[in-house]
């Protein structure tokens, strides 16, 4: 059980370790081409922590009650948006700049998602309304 913790300071790692109990690893840019399964193996590292402009959190090893505790947790204490992910057997074998890329595509995708639905609940934006052509 593990937490890597992407754009967060040193301190805020501090923070969510110790309030989660749970160990963690604030990864610094120098490491950001290492395979996810290697980053889980390294206990810490010093270096440059806020070099993506966004805080990410990859949480391995947890069952679904960890995960809905790490996430509340988390957003509780940080008062920036972080984007949450878990590990896979797939992403395992990625390097962690490109798993970051994956999830800020599928984040982008999922905020566009819920703007579309909320601007057609207001009806508002752009698109058709065929139940009304006569």
């Amino acid at each position: 059980m593990k937490l890597l913790l992407v754009g967060f300071s040193e301190k805020e790692a501090r923070e969510i370790e110790n309030t989660l109990g749970i160990p963690v690893l604030a990864v610094p840019e120098e490491l950001k081409g290492l395979k996810v399964e290697e980053l889980l193996k390294i206990e810490s590292e010093g270096g440059e922590l806020m070099w993506t402009g966004e805080k990410f959190l990859i949480m391995d090893g947890l069952d679904n009650e960890g995960i809905k505790r790490v996430i509340e947790t988390v957003r509780r204490l940080s008062k920036e948006r972080v984007i949450f992910a878990t590990t896979t057997e797939t992403n395992l074998k990625w390097a962690l700049e490109e798993l970051l890329d994956e999830l800020r595509s599928e984040d982008e995708y999922f905020r566009a998602l819920r703007e579309a639905r909320k601007q057609v609940k207001e009806r508002k934006g752009l698109f058709l309304d065929i139940g009304n052509v006569k």
